[in-house]
């Protein structure tokens, strides 16, 4: 048995609402998806004619709304006008780490759930069925239930009868940059809840691609939980790796080829076994820190401690990308120029949010460097509002100050070194000869993704570090 799902509202169009209504609609045709937000600059970038300017980049997402969007998936910012008429309701919005007050620095803020929550207390009408998509903690549920199913004043004076809810954890597990596929051909769904008919009537959405074997029911707070024990395990093994790199750069040992033995290993296997400047985007730190809350809540202190020290070998890797830069580069980097190459956190993304790049450049600019940024989908106001609008453009020559970079040549006219720092396709087919030609000697390649392309820099007078792999240097011709 299930309940009748014609009409879907998605309340919140970022990273998660965005895509993952898109591919519903994709092939649930019959079922009418709004998504609304009450960012009226995002709606519109949503429902702009050039598909280049949607507001996030995912790799086969602009073909998705080419489809759907106007037929039977919508953006708007008719909030209360969509949740009214809507069978099922996605809360997608953001749940960031708390700034201030009880748990600040750990603890995600809720309080966007609460409004949203409050918003669907007001506005639905009938049955509706609630679906948790943000990461949310444990027990976050009973605290959505306690909202709708208050009877305020707001609601009765609005609705002609009392509305029913039942509450569906439905967690996201996608990787930015290949969002779309993630969607299409998941690991897994999860649905946790406890009317099977509400179950069922998201499970059948599901399934209209999923094979039925891949889809989970469990209760509420298993799924709940399962989204931050999944992330805190990726972003241990990413740590776990990153560890072993600076081993490697010790001993003489290759990074690479130790990922690639004991990747082999099928107790083990080789996904998120590439060492990397350190991971970022906006959910590994958050939700590990959220886990580390969870547990000093209920007194688990010595499992808090060992998940603090995920994140602390995180930072430690990323610090140690830009001191190393500064010791090759005679100890200091005043008025020399750093061509840094990607800013998003990893590629195939726009998204710059916790990006080891942000710390890397600031780090690089307190010690007087000039950086010149080229990233193929970030653009200057983005990396503005990461490092300051106030240290933009060094045409005045000024120590630490950034400038923005059309192409790989423009940052690197003129450079003391080059950091690659997101693993972009094209920064593996870098043409070497020319770069060496511009760059400023003793040039420095730092390359913190190993890429193949990178060791052809040294056969051009061009110094390379890699990470995981230590020093290949040359003598400068």
């Amino acid at each position: 048995m299930k309940y009748i799902i014609k009409n879907i509202c998605c309340i919140g169009a970022g990273y998660v609402g965005g895509p993952t209504m898109a591919v519903i609609a994709s092939h649930c045709p019959n079922i009418q998806i709004n998504v609304i937000d009450i960012n009226q600059e995002r709606i519109n970038a949503w429902n702009d004619d050039n598909l280049k300017n949607l507001p996030i980049f995912e790799p086969g997402l602009d073909a998705l709304i080419k489809k759907c969007r106007d037929i039977n998936l919508h953006f708007s910012c008719e909030i209360e006008k969509h949740i009214a008429n809507a069978d099922m309701i996605f809360i997608s919005v953001n749940t960031p780490t708390k700034a201030k007050g009880l748990g600040a620095g750990q603890a995600i803020d809720l309080k966007w759930i609460d409004a949203t929550a409050r918003q669907i207390s007001k506005y639905a009408r009938g049955k509706t069925i609630v679906v948790e998509k943000s990461t949310l903690p444990v027990k976050t549920a009973r605290t959505i239930k306690e909202i709708l199913g208050s009877k305020n004043s707001d609601r009765e004076n609005y609705q002609d009868k009392y509305s029913e809810f039942v509450v569906l954890s439905n967690p996201e597990f996608l990787s930015e940059g290949t969002a779309i596929n993630n969607l299409q051909n998941p690991d897994r769904v999860l649905i946790g809840g406890e009317d099977l008919k509400a179950i069922n009537s998201l499970a059948e959405i599901y399934s209209n691609w999923i094979e039925k074997e891949k889809i989970i029911t469990t209760n509420l707070w298993s799924s709940e939980l399962s989204k931050l024990t999944a992330n805190a395990f990726l972003a241990q093994r990413i740590s776990s790796i990153n560890s072993i790199s600076a081993l490697c750069e010790a001993t003489g040992a290759d990074i690479n080829e130790v990922s690639l033995a004991i990747g082999s290993d099928r107790r083990i296997g080789k996904e998120f076994l590439k060492s990397g400047p350190g991971f970022g985007g906006s959910c590994f730190k958050k939700d590990i820190l959220n886990l580390i809350y969870l547990c000093n809540h209920y007194g688990l202190r010595e499992v808090s401690d060992y998940w603090q020290k995920v994140l602390d070998l995180n930072e430690w890797q990323t610090q140690r990308i830009s001191k190393i830069v500064v010791e090759k580069l005679f100890g200091t980097i005043s008025g020399k120029k750093i061509a840094i190459l990607g800013f998003a956190f990893k590629a195939n993304t726009n998204d710059t949010r916790e990006s080891p790049a942000i710390n890397i450049c600031k780090e690089l600019l307190d010690e007087g460097g000039m950086i010149s940024i080229y990233d193929p989908k970030v653009n200057v106001n983005q990396i503005k509002s990461e490092l300051g609008a106030e240290k933009y453009d060094f045409s005045n020559n000024l120590d630490g100050s950034w400038r923005f970079a059309e192409t790989i040549i423009d940052a690197s006219h003129n450079a003391d070194a080059i950091i690659i720092v997101t693993e972009w396709d094209e920064f593996n087919n870098i043409d070497w000869n020319t770069i060496s030609k511009i760059m400023r000697h003793p040039a420095w390649l730092f390359d913190t993704r190993s890429f193949k392309n990178s060791y052809e820099a040294s056969d051009y007078g061009i110094n390379v570090w890699m990470l995981g792999n230590g020093l290949k240097e040359k003598i400068e011709r």
